[in-house]
């Protein structure tokens, strides 16, 4: 259906006609009234407008009768003067009345009963003007009767352009006038000044309907603007009745005015108590006096000082003592002359919206557990240190901190603890930083120093090792005493990184250095950590790639029996020949393998490779594969065992599973679990490295090891004689056999050990004395055919 684009531009003017459209002859006189004005309205203001200029028009009459008196008493007689000024006076006296009586009445109908009034006193008016053109010019000389219509047409045109709010009146006076102007000319025969009368008679008609034409579309714009300002003042009313912002109003000296109930209520007060004070008094509170307000205030002043147009003001303001935040806008308002009469705006109390704000804001920038600044706002404020180094050709430095040992409170004793932890780490890091440093929260247990002045890098030296002096004490949580360390890796800027992310990328692989150093210390970034980090990176890229290139193989290292020496298990060690990179330490690529979790993938081909080789070996040599907690954690690693088992054929009491303690440090119970399926098979556990990592003698009494490996550090100490290593390997060995547990010492690598370890009652030896770990046709080259150990093979 197409749009009727006309029919929109005028319902877009409703209800009143715009100024430019234009008006028909018919409305300007008043006998019709097409289009949407109220024009009965229009024509009462018309009447009332022109009731304001009776007393001119008055005397405009009384002048020009004077005048028509001098010329013709003294032909016509004072008789007939008198009677013609009698009536015409007391036309004028009647109007006059009428007038004044009718606009005491602002109803519809006196104004009706203005405006025929009008018209009566017009016409009649008119009609007495008449009768000197038609009754005194003949007695008179063409002269006089040229000088009695060059006044009457004064009276004519001024008729035009002082009554325009009745173009009808002044078309009907014209008409009887300039007829009866043209009645003496004709009767002299004065054709030429009959002529003039008649085109003078219609150039003031003409003139009348245009006057009255511009006179009336003014008026129908400013019923217009009006009829607006009244909506507008209704939809205002409505708006503050119904919603929670309020109206506000100030005369040129800002003093409150037309104060409505809601924003009275805004100051705490009534509206009689608040109507005609100062607004920036009311709103400064107890600051009013002292002349200390807030900005926003001394923003809002300047505005209202300087009549300026403002939307959305945020302003503090102090209402009875209490803080709050107002949202003000404002316009400064003018009367019909352009005076400036004072503002008008809408406001209402941002307060919560504000707090709200603030909150978020805080959010975004600090970190809820600590407090402390967090990633975003640590980032501005290195930003900030590289900024002012560069200005001033000084230093700023950033120190990177990681807790060592986190981990194992956070998996033994839950996050709960965890929490409670780094919440007296931030408050000791706190304690340590001066003016000069802003310390804030990585995220997990790493933390971060920006030191804004390092011009002194004996303070940074100094600053690193109050750190890890401090957070290394002991803490108290929960009634349990906490012990962890921390890592510090730094890098100065900008020597070390011109940008934020620069200097934090090389202040990490310090870090990194540091943890690998063995935790607890500090290391300063150096270039050839980008090396590292780059060899780290492809020897990771690589590691992806090595199982489907087939570059991984397995080693074995025989276990024998301390007694008699015979071989009675083999441990599976994973090595790496690479196409890249050559041969790779296992100290290296194990644990990134676990750092990146490819060693489960790894540890199941592992798992499958040594079962398999297992099965060619005598019934009674068991093989023993190493499981980290990465595989132990994962949801199937039973099912793994269980597939492997049935695809090599080996028997599950042939296998045996190594693992350390730091199993326990992950998931305490998911791991137990796992390792009782697996048992449940008929496997056994080994637990290796004993002694070394975190105190797991209470899984010992969970869990039914059945062999406990003794590291090969205290083999060591004690074949040097250091009676602790004695003493911990008696104790080892002595608690293995109170639990029906066998022992085995590591690193075994000469005759005097092997007798040591085996007078200190340990049951199996491991070590390079009974053989290296070794390839896997060397490994079943060590039995004889009939399946028994090779001892000359296995000492070669």
């Amino acid at each position: 259906m197409p749009v009727n684009h006309h029919r929109v531009s005028d319902e877009k003017h409703l209800p009143t006609p715009s100024i430019e459209q234009e008006l028909p002859v018919s409305a300007v006189l008043g006998l019709s009234q097409k289009g949407q004005a109220d024009w009965p309205r229009l024509r009462g203001l018309e009447a009332q407008a022109l009731s304001r200029l009776t007393l001119h028009r008055f005397f405009v009459h009384a002048i020009v009768a004077l005048l028509v008196a001098h010329l013709y008493t003294p032909l016509v007689g004072p008789l007939f003067m008198g009677l013609w000024l009698g009536a015409l006076a007391t036309v004028q006296i009647s109007g006059m009345r009428s007038d004044k009586r009718q606009q005491l009445y602002n109803t519809r109908r006196g104004k009706h009963t203005l405006s025929k009034n009008h018209s009566r006193t017009a016409i009649v008016s008119a009609i007495l003007w008449a009768v000197p053109l038609i009754g005194f010019a003949p007695f008179g000389s063409v002269e006089s009767a040229g000088t009695l219509m060059a006044v009457i047409g004064t009276l004519m045109a001024g008729r035009v352009y002082f009554y325009t709010t009745t173009p009808l009146n002044m078309v009907i006076a014209s008409l009887i006038n300039g007829i009866a102007g043209c009645a003496p000319f004709i009767v002299m025969g004065e054709w030429a000044l009959v002529t003039g009368v008649v085109l003078f008679t219609i150039c003031t008609i003409l003139g009348a309907i245009e006057v009255g034409r511009t006179h009336m579309a003014a008026r129908i714009a400013e019923s217009a603007i009006i009829e607006k300002e009244e909506v507008v003042s209704l939809l205002l009313r409505e708006f503050e009745e119904n919603e929670a912002d309020w109206l506000w109003e100030i005369d040129p000296r800002r003093r409150l005015q037309s104060v409505s109930p809601r924003f009275a209520f805004a100051l705490s007060a009534t509206d009689k108590e608040v109507d005609g004070k100062p607004l920036l008094a009311l709103i400064a509170g107890d600051k009013w006096e002292s002349g200390d307000f807030p900005p926003s205030l001394h923003e809002l002043a300047e505005k209202l000082r300087n009549r300026e147009n403002f939307s959305n003001l945020s302003v503090q303001v102090s209402i009875k003592g209490e803080e709050r935040w107002w949202e003000l806008s404002g316009t400064p308002i003018r009367d019909e002359r352009g005076k400036f009469t004072g503002f008008r705006g809408v406001g209402s109390d941002v307060t919560e919206q504000r707090q709200s704000s603030e909150k978020i804001e805080y959010l975004a920038r600090y970190d809820t557990l600590t407090s402390l600044p967090n990633r975003l706002m640590l980032t501005e404020a290195l930003g900030d240190a590289l900024d002012h180094a560069e200005h001033w050709r000084s230093r700023c430095a950033l120190m990177m901190i990681d807790l060592d040992r986190f981990k194992a409170v956070n998996d033994s004793l839950g996050h709960m603890t965890g929490d409670k932890l780094l919440a007296q780490v931030s408050s000791r890091l706190k304690a340590l930083m001066g003016d000069n440093a802003v310390v804030g929260r990585l995220g997990g247990d790493e933390f971060a120093v920006v030191i804004r002045d390092a011009s002194d890098l004996n303070y940074l030296r100094s600053l690193a090792r109050r750190v890890i002096t401090s957070l290394s004490e002991p803490y108290q949580v929960d009634h349990h005493t906490l012990y962890v360390g921390a890592s510090v890796g730094s890098a100065i800027g900008p020597r070390d990184g011109r940008t934020v992310e620069e200097l934090m990328r090389n202040a990490d692989l310090a870090l990194y250095r540091a943890k690998d150093a063995g935790g607890g210390e500090h290391c300063r970034f150096e270039p050839v950590l980008h090396a590292s980090a780059e060899e780290r990176r492809q020897l990771e890229a690589s590691l992806r790639n090595a199982l489907g290139l087939d570059e991984f193989v397995l080693h074995y290292q025989p276990v024998v029996d301390a007694r008699s020496e015979s071989i009675v298990s083999f441990e599976a060690l994973v090595r790496w020949n690479s196409s890249e990179h050559g041969f790779v330490s296992p100290g290296k690529f194990i644990p990134l393998a676990e750092d990146t979790r490819l060693i489960v993938p790894i540890g199941r081909w592992v798992l499958r490779q040594a079962c398999f080789e297992a099965r060619k070996w005598p019934d009674h040599v068991k093989v023993n594969v190493n499981v980290s907690p990465e595989q132990l954690l994962e949801p199937d690693f039973h099912q793994e065992v269980v597939d492997t088992l049935a695809a090599s054929g080996l028997r599950p009491e042939r296998l045996e599973i190594e693992v350390t303690e730091s199993i326990f440090l992950r998931d305490a119970s998911v791991a137990r679990n796992a390792l009782e399926q697996v048992m449940a098979l008929g496997c056994s556990i080994a637990l290796d490295d004993f002694g070394t990592g975190y105190s797991s003698l209470g899984y010992l009494r969970k869990l039914r090891f059945s062999t406990i490996k003794v590291d090969r550090t205290f083999v060591q100490g004690a074949s040097q004689g250091a009676n602790e290593s004695l003493a911990i390997i008696n104790a080892v060995v002595a608690m293995a056999k109170s639990l029906d547990m066998t022992t085995t010492a590591e690193g075994v690598e000469s005759a005097e050990e092997a007798e040591l370890i085996r007078n200190l009652g340990c049951d199996k030896i491991q070590g390079f004395y009974f053989g290296r770990p070794m390839a896997s046709e060397d490994a079943r080259g060590l039995f004889s055919k009939d399946g028994l150990p090779n001892p000359r093979r296995l000492r070669a």
